[in-house]
């Protein structure tokens, strides 16, 4: 019998929700896994090190990891309606930030990508200072002053008013008002060194994990609820909502093309290398 997998995805909602019957070998035939949790800037970081046989990263970070990640077709996050926010203390316009403080949770997220691509068209002479913060402190940080604004990502667009926060613009609308396509957030990649037939059994055991998680949606509670860091139980019923669609199953046309906008958009600015013409290959 082969070792597991490692794998590594984030202790939100939707990451646990999706893998929940894959990790408890619940999904006949898939692989065994070895499951470590950690946050999105820390599995981009695995990525580029190479680092793990699977993991969810940003959409942002694939243009440095697909010689030797391949983008599965399915298990990640993108939708309609859920794109990060930007939060100040006061309500305000785009063009208040020029030259303001922006805490973000990562550079190399997609989130951030968004928020550069959104500034590069609302905020005349662009943002000032930005500082990279973990996404639990950002909403403090904006709070208490330390900053002027935050971008901000998961369960946050359902708390922020609890903060006593303004949302100055939503990321997610901005790209689909521009667009049409959906927002691309966090996908899943695997080591291409597995060869072509294992990554088609993974992509097929994602798949599958994903709609037994929909079959029997209480079957994965425990599990989700554990790893959700004191979150509502409601909350996380409006995180998996919002972030596990049909994008989840199957990236499909829209979906891949939401991929290769953000990251073509993002290399015209400079923001990422360009990315090869085949890069988005899967197998």
């Amino acid at each position: 019998m082969s070792d597991p997998l490692k794998i590594a995805y984030s202790p939100c909602p939707n990451d646990t929700f999706v893998f929940h019957a894959w990790a408890h070998g619940k999904v006949p035939g898939a692989p065994a896994l070895d499951v470590t949790f950690a946050d999105i800037d820390i599995t981009n970081g695995m990525a580029e090190r190479g680092e793990g046989d699977i993991l969810k990263v940003s959409y942002a970070v694939l243009p440095w990891v697909l010689e030797e990640y391949a983008l599965l077709p399915c298990g990640g996050a993108l939708g309609r309606g859920c794109g990060p926010l930007v939060l100040t203390r006061e309500p305000g316009e785009a063009k208040d930030l020029a030259g303001k403080t922006v805490a973000v949770p990562s550079e190399r997220s997609t989130a951030y990508l968004l928020f550069r691509l959104w500034a590069a068209d609302e905020v005349p002479g662009g943002v000032g200072e930005v500082t990279v913060l973990p996404f639990d402190e950002i909403m403090p940080a904006v709070r208490d002053g330390r900053v002027d604004a935050g971008l901000v990502i998961h369960e946050a667009r359902f708390t922020y008013r609890n903060y006593g926060l303004s949302c100055l613009a939503d990321m997610g609308e901005h790209w689909e008002r521009t667009t049409g396509l959906p927002i691309p957030l966090g996908a899943i990649i695997a080591k291409r060194s597995l060869g072509a037939e294992r990554l088609r059994e993974l992509a097929a055991a994602a798949r599958a994990s994903v709609r037994m998680a929909w079959d029997d949606t209480e079957a994965s509670r425990a599990y989700v609820l554990e790893h959700a860091q004191e979150m509502d139980p409601a909350v996380a019923d409006q995180h998996i909502g919002l972030y596990v669609n049909e994008f989840t199953a199957d990236l499909g046309e829209d979906g891949y093309a939401a991929v290769r906008g953000l990251l073509t958009r993002a290399a015209a600015e400079g923001l990422v290398p360009p990315l090869g013409r085949d890069a988005l290959n899967f197998g």
